[in-house]
């Protein structure tokens, strides 16, 4: 185990130097490579989240202000950087459950406003960012179309394969490179990492959807396919499949794509897992591209 983030008295103090007044202080959410505290100001209620990295929060806070009319995602009041170097953000409370931590049996009311959340992000206008893929704090784009998002999973000047030395993902990537090229070039908000403990769900409707470090500009599809990746590992990704795939039929139409796209979200998930040495990650990844190829 690592050093602490920050200890609870150091934010508190950091936070209260910053936004004087504040009351019933506590953490939410510990770790090494982050921190959330709750808090109460003048009766409302806020969140205090703290990273090693002020980069997602200023993204979080873009996209708030691009599309926090529209969308379900708590206001950001400040983003900045504390005196030791670790980022910050303070943002309003969203209340509710995360569609992770809700019971099986409590997860299907949330399914239908999902699926109405995925389709209000796609007719979002994403016409202030630039280019396509993970955009950054500036709204900047690297990829000049989503294609190239795509491929550039085989990509040596993105992904080194032969430094992490993973055997086997030769013909995933293979399929990748040619099933990119039917991808359409469609040009929508994906918030990048969606369907588990990011959507919060209260009161029969999506109360907050947080954490858009992830977020890109492409097909929306993505979104779709990444809970079906994950589906075999929560359930609450399996329920919203099953939903899909009664519901929304139209949406998995597309195999080839979705499968495109599944195995790009499986082979980034592998190469991020062999840099950080998590094997038991690496192999459940490599056994679902292997079914996720196969099907």
């Amino acid at each position: 185990m690592g050093k602490p983030l920050i200890s609870t008295e150091h934010a508190r103090l950091a936070l209260a130097a910053r936004w004087p007044g504040i009351s019933a202080f506590s953490p939410l959410v510990e770790g090494e490579e982050s921190r959330a505290f709750r808090f109460e100001r003048g009766g409302q209620d806020f969140v205090l989240r703290i990273n090693r990295d002020l980069g997602g929060f200023a993204k979080d806070g873009l996209v708030q202000r691009l599309f926090g009319t529209e969308l379900p995602i708590p206001e950001i009041m400040l983003v900045g950087q504390l005196e030791d170097g670790l980022g910050f953000c303070i943002s309003r409370l969203a209340r509710g459950v995360t569609l992770q931590a809700l019971p099986a049996d409590g997860l299907a009311p949330a399914l239908q406003p999902v699926a109405a959340l995925l389709e209000s992000m796609a007719a979002v206008d994403v016409g202030a960012i630039e280019g396509f893929g993970p955009f950054d704090a500036q709204g900047k784009a690297p990829f000049a179309r989503w294609p190239a998002f795509v491929a550039a999973i085989g990509d040596p000047a993105h992904y080194d394969w032969s430094r992490v030395g993973v055997e086997g993902v030769a013909p995933w990537l293979e399929q990748v490179a040619a099933l990119s090229k039917a991808c359409p070039e469609a040009r929508h908000l994906m918030h990048g990492d969606f369907g588990s403990n990011n959507v919060l769900f209260a009161d029969g409707r999506i109360s907050g959807l947080i954490d858009w470090s992830e977020a890109m500009v492409g097909d929306g599809l993505y979104d779709v396919a990444n809970i079906l990746f994950w589906r075999t590992w929560l359930d609450c990704m399996e329920q919203q499949s099953v939903f899909f795939e009664v519901n929304r039929p139209a949406w998995l139409a597309r195999s080839d794509v979705l499968r495109c796209y599944q195995l790009r979200i499986g082979l980034d998930l592998i190469y991020q897992s062999a840099l950080a040495g998590d094997r038991p990650m690496l192999e459940w990844a490599r056994q679902r591209c292997g079914d996720v190829a196969n099907f």
